[in-house]
Formats: C-alpha cells, sequence, structure tokens
C-alpha cells in the first residue's frame, strides 16, 4: 500500500463480542480499516454510513439474521452492491456447501465457516479484495 491508498474497510458484523475483538484486530494488523458492530440492524446502518470494502457477516445472530440483513442489504440502492461474506461457527462440510449455494444465490460472494485458524480466513479476505 502506498501512502496514498488507504486501507481497504471491512465491516464485521457479529453478535459475539469476543470473536469481533480479536478478528477486528487480526484485520487491522493484516492492514485493513475496520468496523465493527453487534447485529444486523447496526449493520446495515454502518454499511450506509461508512461503504465499506467488504462485509463479514455472521449467520447466527439474535432478531435479524445473517440471511435477513444480507437481503436488506441487497435491496438498498447504497448498500447492495457490496460484497457480503457470511461467516458461521458451525456445519458440517456438506451442509456447508449446499448453504454456500443458497447464499451465494441471494447475493453473498462466500460463505465461510469461523475456524481456530483465523489467518486462513484473513488470507481469503485478503483475496477478495485484491
Amino acid at each position: 500500500m502506498t501512502k496514498k491508498e488507504s486501507p481497504k474497510t471491512i465491516l464485521l458484523v457479529d453478535d459475539d463480542p469476543g470473536f469481533r475483538e480479536i478478528l477486528s484486530t487480526k484485520l487491522k494488523v493484516a492492514g485493513f480499516a475496520v468496523e465493527a458492530v453487534a447485529n444486523g440492524e447496526a449493520g446495515i446502518e454502518k454499511a450506509q454510513e461508512i461503504k465499506p470494502s467488504l462485509i463479514l457477516l455472521d449467520m447466527q445472530m439474535p432478531k435479524m439474521s445473517g440471511a435477513d440483513t444480507l437481503l436488506k442489504l441487497k435491496e438498498t440502492k447504497e448498500t447492495k452492491d457490496i460484497n457480503v461474506v457470511f461467516l458461521t461457527s458451525y456445519g458440517d462440510e456438506k451442509m456447508l456447501e449446499q448453504e454456500k449455494m443458497l447464499y451465494n444465490q441471494m447475493g453473498a460472494l462466500d460463505y465461510l465457516k469461523k475456524t481456530d485458524d483465523l489467518d486462513v480466513l484473513i488470507s481469503k479476505v485478503k483475496s477478495y479484495l485484491s
């Protein structure tokens, strides 16, 4: 990144404060600007405000699910073109592949399993933004 380039902004929407903190820190160390919020409603508002380069969106959240949040993002003029990657903490590989196809049809860029090795997740995020 040259001095004139600003870091790409990632919006992290996840209801787990510990995960938000850990992943935000790792993303910042990797050179990204990060905004983090705890629910879908706040995610939609923040996305409209900051127009991030990428949204990392937890699937399982109280009140508004990740799927409902994605649908609202994709129907809003200011956010419809922002790439969204779903994050999930559970599911077997076959189920993940089936869900990935469904969520791709809804407009998600990808569907990743939260993993103990967050470096793998960071690597994938870098590939989406290169």
